[in-house]
């Protein structure tokens, strides 16, 4: 027996593979779309077919949990689609390692501006570190990453006052501990 339109979730949830295939042949376009919403600021689309095989992974193996019709599946995975490329991008982002040649140093400057510049970068990542997760995602996702607060907003749910409210809040705290810091960089 072969997998359709009808009998495709009892077969998914009985582990037959011709199910799987079947959902990958119909709904793969919308993962796909899903997926590479969320983690296209990422622009890493090794991350995002990784995304994908995870999520239809997940499906395999959640199959018996899902109770529902043809339309409640689509909502099913379109979840399980989000939240699992949220999931994804939050790793990706508190993972970020800025490379050592980050920053653009000008041949013209001398080895005592360049440390300055070096030191004055990991301070900046100490200091984003010491924020709130959220907060830090919000910060790497707009200055970092340069999205639009618009962006930002639809992809936590928060309306565009909320981000920037956020942004704010972050700002005096940046400032109140980089005020805080002594020559050794270290937190007084």
């Amino acid at each position: 027996m072969k997998s359709n339109d009808t009998n495709f979730i009892r077969r998914l949830q009985r582990q037959k593979e011709d199910a799987l295939e079947f959902i990958v042949d119909t709904y793969l376009p919308l993962i796909k779309g899903i997926t590479y919403k969320i983690l296209a600021p990422l622009e890493n689309k090794g991350v995002i077919e990784e995304c994908v095989n995870d999520i239809f992974l997940s499906i395999w193996n959640n199959s018996k949990k899902f109770h529902g019709d043809q339309a409640d599946f689509k909502k099913w995975i379109c979840a399980i689609a989000k939240f699992k490329a949220i999931d994804y991008y939050r790793k990706s982002v508190t993972n970020v390692e800025l490379p050592q040649n980050y920053m653009d140093l000008n041949a013209e400057k001398s080895v005592e501006d360049e440390l300055i510049l070096i030191e004055n970068r990991n301070e900046l990542i100490k200091l984003i570190n010491q924020l709130e997760p959220v907060d830090r995602e919000i910060f790497i996702m707009k200055f970092l990453l340069g999205l639009k607060t618009e962006d930002i907003a639809e992809k936590f749910g928060l309306t565009r006052a909320a981000i920037d409210n956020r942004i704010y809040r972050g700002k005096k705290k940046l400032h109140r501990n980089a005020t805080n810091l002594n020559f050794g960089g270290s937190v007084v």
